[in-house]
């Protein structure tokens, strides 16, 4: 799945270097990317044991994250339950970045004590930085399907979703597919989570278009054209949204995962009549990634969180997100899904488009090529 959250883009770069300046590039603690058995390990069982992870884990005290949004799949829930397991701190970098700032801030801040010890990519960027990465198989390893984890462990499927519409009720019309968006009543009130060159959420918006206007994985031209139609209607809202625009009425419609957009819905009683809806025939869904940092500062607690990730309470914390847990088949068949949270997942039928390497890559080349000139 091509990634990011909210695309805050601009900034992290400078702020990742500031970062490297203030602190003078200290060394990174005891214990990480410098030949210890932590570092190296690509399994619990390499350390001996689980016990063993959480104890060496437990002594280097820290793991650093990027760009984990706390209302984005439930990440402020996953992150204090982690923390109070394990009483080891997580430093929240970035909430808002994008999978490429990921990447690029582990480049900058490289051999120091900030640089973030794991990442949750898209599946384009996963691919591309494999060299980045250390291959770490968690003890769930097996519940997680083939087609969602490179083979030695270098990044594996974690969560995922269906791109959805969602929308305040009490603003706009009910749209029951992609082309209502193109109706006066929207005039102004559209806007799409990032850029889609950049931003997986906004890629797999442009997808969902394409198969909502006659195209299809192999060919997401009606995407973007639709996205030119929508702007010279002056449907399109050029606003990232967030949690904030959402509330105060300022992007009233929002393309983005269903997951995102239904952790609105509670948030919102009261405020907006907050709805999200998946449109028939242009169903997208995708998964995001997991990925040790070969140089991770903490390389512990990278695995550690790997492995919290993907236990049962991992999993079902994703689920309480709303969004689909890689393992949820496995937990489902085991009797130890939440049921409850699992019956509020938005709801799909139909055929549904998951883009091979090949469909994405095709269709990054075609964005890259076309979207600036047609929307701009």
């Amino acid at each position: 799945m091509t990634h990011t959250r909210v695309l805050r883009a601009a900034g992290l770069g400078a702020v990742a270097l500031a970062l490297v300046a203030a602190c003078g590039a200290p060394p990174a603690k005891e214990g990480a990317a410098n030949g210890s058995s932590a570092a190296t390990a690509k399994s619990a069982a390499d350390l001996g044991g689980l016990d063993k992870l959480v104890e060496a884990a437990k002594k280097e005290g820290r793991l650093n994250v990027i760009a984990l949004p706390p209302d984005w799949a439930n990440y402020g829930e996953i992150i204090t339950a982690f923390e109070a397991e394990y009483g080891i701190e997580v430093d929240s970098a970035q909430p808002d970045a994008s999978s490429q700032d990921e990447i690029n801030a582990a480049k900058q801040l490289k051999g120091g004590d900030r640089a973030p010890d794991v990442f949750d990519l898209g599946l384009n960027v996963a691919v591309a930085n494999k060299d980045l990465f250390a291959p770490y198989q968690v003890q769930t390893w097996s519940d997680i399907p083939a087609e969602l984890k490179e083979p030695s462990g270098l990044y594996y499927g974690d969560y995922g979703g269906f791109m959805s519409i969602g929308y305040d009720a009490a603003k706009v019309p009910a749209p029951t597919s992609v082309k209502d968006l193109l109706k006066p009543e929207y005039q102004g009130k559209v806007a799409l989570n990032g850029d889609p060159t950049q931003a997986g959420a906004a890629f797999s918006g442009v997808v969902m278009a394409s198969l909502g206007n006659g195209g299809s994985a192999d060919d997401i031209k009606p995407g973007v054209e639709f996205f030119k139609q929508l702007k010279a209607a002056g449907n399109f809202l050029p606003v990232d949204p967030s949690p904030a625009t959402i509330e105060s009425g300022q992007t009233p419609v929002v393309l983005d995962w269903d997951y995102t957009n239904a952790a609105q819905t509670a948030k919102l009683a009261g405020k907006a009549d907050w709805k999200v809806v998946v449109p028939q025939g242009a169903q997208v869904g995708a998964y995001y990634n997991q990925a040790v940092n070969k140089d991770a500062p903490h390389p512990a607690a990278a695995r550690l969180w790997q492995e919290f990730l993907f236990s049962d309470k991992g999993q079902n914390l994703y689920l309480k997100g709303l969004s689909r847990p890689a393992r949820l088949d496995a937990l489902t068949k085991s009797g130890k899904v939440d049921a409850d949270a699992n019956a509020k997942l938005p709801k799909t039928d139909g055929k549904q488009a998951f883009l091979t390497q090949e469909q994405s890559d095709q269709a990054k080349k075609v964005l890259s090529e076309t979207w600036a000139q047609a929307v701009g």
